[in-house]
């Protein structure tokens, strides 16, 4: 059996020699005697730098294959020394069962591995039991939400049409390509708003083929935002609360599209 003793020696021995290694580049320059003018071309200059990079490139690479070495008998020492830990451990290993502590290891990794169960149980259902919580007051709060976005949107709807009647003329355009296919349109609001669409009479009246008559009438009895549009094939309702139920229908459509 390999003794990890002697693997931690020779690790140590690669490691101080490489400490001491050093890299050093020879002067290729003869000396110059005193008093002599030495005098230097750029050719010189330039042979001379050449001569100094071969040689420290030369020595660059003695260190590199040196280094290259070390490290190669570093990885098998490591390796040798992970073997022998391997042996010993086992040694122990059988060290311990013969004198009877096999037994209390055993016992010792079952209760963890029962205890790890339990606890991953746990988990879960503290996970599912908070996701079957949240999701009934999202169930409970949908009607709550509803009601807010509504009265919310009347609200926003409401101010809208007060600071600006181009609102009103909006909605009834929109109403109106509905019934664009239509061969007759009569379209029928309050007197509030009376004025402001027969203003626009040309505008709307563009919505529709030039050959499809096309009348605006007043209602003394209709409300404020109220609005409807006769042709040939029925009756279209026209009005803001027309277009906040079919605000409530997309609003219930994409709740009940999150569950």
């Amino acid at each position: 059996m390999t003794s990890l003793s002697k693997i931690f020696r020779s690790i140590n021995t690669i490691s101080e020699a490489a400490n001491v290694k050093e890299i050093a580049i020879r002067n290729l320059r003869p000396p110059v005697s005193e008093g002599m003018k030495e005098e230097l071309t750029m050719e010189a200059v330039l042979k001379e730098r050449e001569l100094l990079l071969n040689e420290a490139r030369q020595e660059i690479e003695l260190e590199k294959s040196a280094i290259a070495k070390m490290r190669e008998t570093a990885s098998s020492d490591i390796t040798a020394m992970q073997e022998a830990w391997q042996q010993e451990k086992n040694v122990l290993q059988q060290q311990a069962y013969d004198e009877g502590f096999q037994v209390g290891f055993e016992e010792g990794r079952n209760k963890a591995l029962a205890d790890m169960q339990d606890a991953i149980q746990r988990a879960n259902d503290i996970t599912r039991i908070s996701q079957e919580n949240a999701e009934k007051y999202l169930e409970s709060q949908e009607r709550v939400i509803l009601d807010l976005a509504m009265t919310t949107a009347e609200r926003i709807l409401g101010l809208k049409l007060e600071e600006d009647e181009d609102a009103f003329l909006t909605i009834v355009k929109r109403g109106l390509k509905e019934a664009r296919e239509m061969k007759e349109v009569k379209l029928y609001v309050s007197s509030e708003y009376f004025p402001l669409l027969s203003e626009n009479r040309t505008e709307l009246a563009a919505i529709f083929p030039p050959d499809v008559p096309f009348l605006i009438f007043a209602n003394e009895d209709f409300d404020s935002t109220e609005c409807t549009i006769e042709t040939n094939h029925g009756r279209i309702v026209v009005s803001v609360d027309e277009q906040l139920n079919e605000l409530k229908e997309k609003l219930v459509e994409i709740l009940e599209g999150g569950e």
